[in-house]
């Protein structure tokens, strides 16, 4: 069921939810994800998650990981570089429902996002994730919302755009892998696929919410509430207004943009 035109086009992390994402050429893989993604989190003073819904500034704030640890910029040209191992303070946090262990004890991080947010705010730190996804509680879970990875179809955002009158673009959805060769919304019928050397699971259709509406340079929100207002339109089911497919990775490897997609089920 391989088709020569339907690649994997584009690889997206985020090592800090909300703040911006990073383009990749090529990721490791495994059942947590793409390496490093969603590794940090903001939170509050009591260790509740704080994201681009409450504060949509968080989207112009940059991350850039590597293996000593993490430096934050902003668009004012300041930045601040934190290691891994100055997370060394576990901390009860919260995520949705999900309360569990993690670090902090970077404090010239949380200094500067206090400062640049305007509100007393910590850099927390994964670590070895004691979290795990709620229907499968053998997959590991970083500080993503529920899922290790979001795929989209790019000919599905295309139609979204066309729907919306105007360019929607990808970013504003938050995706890990993005697919072109297919027609829109193909992955709504996908079970498993293989790119490369790792297999991959649709878990469920991944449900939307306000934080679409922010751009993702900017971190305003569009006036006239799109795109939600046409998902709703065209995308609302029983599980909510849906876009993109969550994925569980059933192996590791390598993923590289350009590798052909498999459909295997």
């Amino acid at each position: 069921m391989t088709s020569p035109t339907c690649t994997l086009t584009a690889l997206y992390r985020y090592p800090v939810k909300s703040m911006h994402g990073q383009s990749l050429v090529s990721s490791a893989v495994s059942a947590q994800g793409l390496a490093d993604d969603r590794a940090w989190m903001v939170a509050d003073e009591t260790g509740r998650f704080v994201t681009g819904r409450e504060l949509p500034r968080l989207v112009t704030l940059h991350a850039a990981p590597d293996e000593i640890g993490i430096t934050l910029s902003a668009p004012d040209g300041s930045s601040v570089t934190v290691a891994r191992k100055q997370f060394n303070q576990l901390l009860p946090v919260q995520v949705w429902r999900d309360a569990f262990d993690a670090w902090h004890g970077a404090a010239d991080a949380d200094d500067w996002l206090s400062a640049q947010l305007g509100r007393k705010l910590q850099l927390i730190y994964t670590g070895e994730t004691q979290r795990r996804v709620k229907r499968h509680p053998e997959v590991p879970l970083s500080f993503a919302d529920g899922h290790p990875l979001l795929l989209i179809g790019e000919a599905s955002r295309v139609q979204l755009s066309a729907w919306v009158g105007r360019d929607m673009a990808m970013a504003r959805f938050r995706p890990n892998l993005v697919i072109s060769g297919t027609a829109a919304f193909a992955e709504d019928g996908w079970q498993r696929i293989r790119i490369g050397e790792v297999i991959f699971r649709i878990s469920k259709p991944c449900e939307r919410c306000v934080f679409t509406t922010v751009d993702p340079d900017t971190g305003e929100k569009t006036g006239d509430q799109e795109p939600i207002r046409s998902l709703v339109k065209h995308r609302k089911g029983e599980d909510g207004v849906l876009f993109g497919q969550l994925l569980l990775a059933e192996n590791n490897g390598q993923l590289q943009t350009g590798l052909p997609v498999e459909v295997l089920a």
